[in-house]
């Protein structure tokens, strides 16, 4: 086999057309159609950048014999994710982005891969308004590590976070830290959770801050109650909240009243 037939069985059986391939290789449709035809031949770094993309050795597509490869066990699991991320690009484009977008590096309206930033983004490291993702930053983010305005994840960071670990303005989770805080150990200026630690309020099981409402255990400089609360208490509660939260706060002091 020649080298442009070698160039047209990879690319064929790797579900490329030649227009996706130039792409890849940044080169024209007329520059892959042209090795096919062994008219001209590609430059050492685009050989390399084609044994890399196939998988296969700069012998095999030098030499005219057929190459035989023996993959050791440990190879299989390094190219796992290569052979599953293969280059693709839609030709329509939004917003003067490809439709979608795969690969490794994926930049599209949808984009999948290893590294992927568009409107919509999945991958191992995911930038978009909407991303998912082990490190995901988005509008909406959903991830390991979750950054975003909307972010939940295993350890979550936004606007309004959701998580096993968050921190955000409003922040719930096993362990959370926020403005608006809920979790089973809350901490913030208004908590709400089994072990509540707040600087103006807190409610919980255990619960400490200016005003604390708790059902085994309250300590609160200002008020605190253990136990259901009464309408006196409840009333009690509101304009201790009036007197010692500060301006800026009004609205999540208004929050936290809705709920007395």
């Amino acid at each position: 086999m020649t080298l442009g037939d070698k160039l047209s069985k990879l690319r064929k059986e790797n579900n490329y057309t030649q227009e996706q391939l130039a792409d890849v290789l940044g080169v024209s449709r007329q520059a892959i159609s042209k090795w096919e035809s062994n008219i001209t031949y590609p430059e050492t770094e685009k050989l390399i950048r084609i044994s890399k993309l196939f998988n296969c050795s700069l012998d095999y597509l030098l030499k005219d014999a057929e190459e035989t490869i023996y993959k050791p066990q440990s190879d299989t699991d390094t190219l796992f994710l290569r052979k599953r991320i293969r280059e693709r690009k839609s030709e329509k484009t939004v917003l003067g982005m490809p439709l979608w977008h795969i690969g490794r590096n994926a930049r599209g309206f949808i984009a999948v891969g290893l590294n992927a930033r568009g409107v919509i983004a999945v991958g191992l490291k995911a930038r978009g308004i909407v991303s998912l993702g082990m490190l995901s930053f988005g509008v909406l983010s959903l991830g390991m590590l979750s950054f975003g305005l909307l972010s939940l994840g295993m350890f979550a960071l936004g606007l309004l976070s959701a998580g096993c670990f968050s921190i955000g303005v409003f922040a719930t989770g096993a362990i959370s830290l926020g403005i608006i805080s809920l979790g089973a150990i809350a901490i913030g200026d208004f908590s709400v959770g089994a072990l509540s630690i707040g600087k103006y309020f807190a409610l919980g099981d255990n619960a400490r801050a200016m005003i604390a409402l708790g059902d085994t255990e309250a300590a609160g400089s200002v008020f605190q109650k253990i136990g259901e609360l009464s309408a006196k208490d409840i009333t009690a509660v509101k304009q201790s909240l009036d007197t010692v939260v500060p301006t800026y706060l009004s609205w999540a002091k208004e929050i936290i009243k809705l709920f007395l």
